[in-house]
């Protein structure tokens, strides 16, 4: 069988599945297999697999019909143009944090040092991001899951950036004052609209997706723990989930926060924020 006949009949078996994106999931599947860009595959009508190649496409075929993501198939995500490893420890990347991570980039100036702290980082791929485009920052990887942080770690050495990594339940255990700005992707969607979340988005853990009864549960605990590491006037950023801006909003301005905005993604949802901490407090 040839690679376009290949791809025709698993498109079917895809798309009767109830696959999204059946035409490429499928082409990608096999160019991860082959190592050949998915436009040619879908364009040879020449090359015969070989039996043992049809086999291992069919493994690779079936677990995706089993509803496995297809980043975790293949073990990597593309985001902000660089490759990053993932596995079922971590969630997937998304295309809205790339936006989080340009207007970062945006806020903080490029000629200046800046200790950066990336708070539930998962695979790692805001901070990461920001190190490989700032590699004069100061930049701090933290989650509380032991997994994420291997992930995190190993992205690190994929791209060859020397970041460092903390483990600790959001903020515990770093000092006090100690960054010029924290970006995070915190867990946001409510409890009860988790279980019917896509088949794939289940497969991710529910430690970086769960964000307590009403969603608000981490943005509560960032509102009042974040100025503590924050330098004075320090800039705070972060993903939101949807209806979730005026909540948040005022979570942070009860805190003391001040100059907070709120940007829109490429859909015209309100999905970013960006506020700065308190000139001045005092901590017990």
């Amino acid at each position: 069988m040839t690679p376009c006949a290949l791809l025709r009949e698993t498109t079917r078996r895809f798309r009767e599945a109830g696959i999204p994106d059946p035409e490429t999931d499928g082409a990608l599947l096999l160019s991860f297999l082959l190592g050949k860009p998915p436009l040619s595959l879908r364009l040879d009508t020449e090359t015969e697999l070989s039996p043992d190649m049809l086999d291992s496409f069919d493994t690779l075929v079936r677990r995706r019909l089993d509803r496995e993501p297809l980043q975790y198939i293949t073990g990597e995500a593309p985001f902000c143009g660089r490759m990053f490893f993932v596995d079922r420890r971590v969630l997937i990347p998304r295309p809205e944090t790339e936006e989080l991570c340009a207007w970062a980039l945006e806020n903080l100036p490029a000629s200046d040092s800046c200790r950066v702290l990336d708070l539930c980082c998962g695979s790692g791929c805001i901070g990461l991001t920001l190190a490989a485009e700032r590699p004069h920052w100061d930049v701090v990887l933290a989650d509380c899951s032991p997994d994420a942080l291997e992930v995190s770690a190993l992205n690190a050495s994929r791209l060859d950036l020397s970041v460092s990594f903390h483990q600790g339940d959001l903020t515990e255990g770093l000092a006090n004052n100690s960054f010029d700005c924290i970006v995070s992707n915190p867990p946001y969607i409510p409890s009860a609209e988790c279980a019917a979340l896509q088949p794939e988005v289940l497969r991710e853990p529910s430690l970086a997706l769960d964000g307590g009864t009403d969603g608000l549960d981490f943005y509560r605990r960032i509102a009042d723990e974040a100025a503590k590491v924050l330098k004075p006037e320090g800039l705070l950023m972060l993903e939101l989930g949807f209806g979730e801006a005026e909540p948040v909003s005022a979570l942070l301005a009860a805190e003391g926060f001040t100059e907070i905005a709120v940007r829109n993604d490429f859909s015209g949802i309100p999905r970013m924020l960006s506020a700065r901490s308190p000139a001045r407090r005092n901590y017990v």
